[in-house]
């Protein structure tokens, strides 16, 4: 069955993160993404970490799904050539520093000129203009940026970044998520626009009601470290055996079953832990007796209570842990995906559960410009003898 944006045409210029995810994400979803880059060496995120079978598990794990095309992006023959492409394009998703495809005779102007249904995603650290336009941007600039780092971290430590590119691979999803209202909006008008999403606004996003609270009520967010902002108790407890377990018992009816769980059902009257005030009024000395109870038994002894009892908690898994999860498995989210040289390498699964147009893995990753050829053929009638010129100039 097709996916569900099948004969949708995408071309993906982007490199490292933000851009190249949006573009994987579109073509999970059935659209035929091509994945252009320079013809000297490819994106750099083939170079970024562990490698296996000539590949970098950075590059494999955001380009999925599409089809590769090299250029020389500083030729104007080649520059002709990604306008033609973006002629015939429904989509085309960038991440260069603003200006950057303006220089290449690309710019918006030009393009809706050929194609007025052409979509352009626009992905930056913090915008096409302002006074921090032209900033480089990775990730962990931007969880600075926006107040994230502030407020992550153990309360007495010092600012601390994510685990994971969490303002990357959001601002990946808004980008998808405008691209789509985009193509929707065009289905009434006809016309395509272009759509911007930016490392700075993605992280201001993720911090929901602490920039109301400071310009309301001039409260600044503490770092908490594993503490829920609202809620008491919601943190990490050791058991016996050494294993870490997650516990949310916040609201009054759960902690009334956790406390009874626990085998203290007197601390749900206690007027110290009563109500959720209360109870984070007095956090220090509630997670001090239930640090108490969690060292006497083991980890899974612990769980299989508080999930007897329907109290939100889990393991604090390892990788080894979450990839032999039963349900991770029954969801099927690690799936083998197609490589040319080691026969396939597993990675997550998308994230999108369609029932009518399900998403499906077609191909891996492309090789620098595996598919140039066939998408000049595919995307602009090229025959064999037009590619032949094209490679003998250099321009794939």
């Amino acid at each position: 069955m097709a996916g569900a944006l099948h004969g949708l045409k995408v071309i993906d210029m982007s490199r490292y993160i933000a851009g190249p995810f949006c573009g994987q994400l579109l073509g999970d979803l059935g659209a035929d993404v091509i994945k252009v880059e320079r013809i000297d060496g490819g994106e750099e995120g083939r170079r970024v970490g562990e490698a296996v079978a000539g590949d970098t598990f950075f590059f494999l794990s955001a380009n999925r799904n599409k089809r590769g095309l090299a250029v020389d992006f500083r030729d104007p023959e080649s520059q002709a050539l990604l306008a033609d492409l973006a002629a015939e394009a429904d989509i085309l998703v960038e991440n260069f520093r603003p200006g950057t495809l303006e220089a290449m005779g690309m710019d918006w102007d030009s393009l809706r000129a050929r194609n007025p249904g052409l979509i352009l995603v626009r992905i930056t650290g913090f915008g096409q203009d302002g006074p921090l336009a032209q900033h480089p941007c990775f990730d962990g600039a931007a969880q600075a940026i926006s107040g994230l780092m502030a407020m992550t971290g153990r309360h007495d430590g010092p600012p601390t970044m994510s685990g994971v590119f969490v303002c990357d691979y959001t601002t990946a999803l808004y980008a998808t998520i405008a691209a789509l209202a985009a193509v929707r909006a065009r289905a009434e008008t006809g016309l395509g626009q272009v759509v911007e999403a930016t490392l700075m606004d993605s992280g201001l996003a993720l911090m929901t009601t602490a920039i109301p609270e400071y310009l309301v009520n001039g409260d600044l967010p503490p770092r908490l470290g594993n503490r829920d902002r609202y809620l008491s108790p919601s943190h990490c407890f050791r058991g016996r055996d050494g294993g870490w377990i997650y516990i949310v018992a916040g609201n009054d009816q759960h902690f009334h079953r956790f406390a009874a769980a626990m085998g203290k059902p007197e601390l749900a009257d206690d007027p110290l832990y009563a109500t959720f005030v209360a109870r984070n009024a007095n956090v220090d000395t509630l997670e001090e007796l239930i640090d108490g109870w969690a060292a006497d038994h083991d980890s899974e002894e612990i769980l299989e209570k508080l999930h007897e009892a329907d109290i939100p908690c889990e393991k604090v898994a390892t990788i080894a842990d979450v990839v032999a999860n039963p349900q991770v498995l029954h969801r099927r989210q690690i799936v083998d995906v197609p490589h040319p040289v080691a026969g396939s390498i597993p990675f997550q699964a998308p994230a999108l559960k369609l029932w009518g147009t399900p998403t499906e893995i077609a191909r891996g990753a492309p090789g620098l410009g595996e598919h140039s050829g066939d998408i000049l053929k595919d995307w602009l009638g090229y025959s064999d003898a037009d590619v032949r010129r094209a490679e003998e100039q250099g321009l794939i």
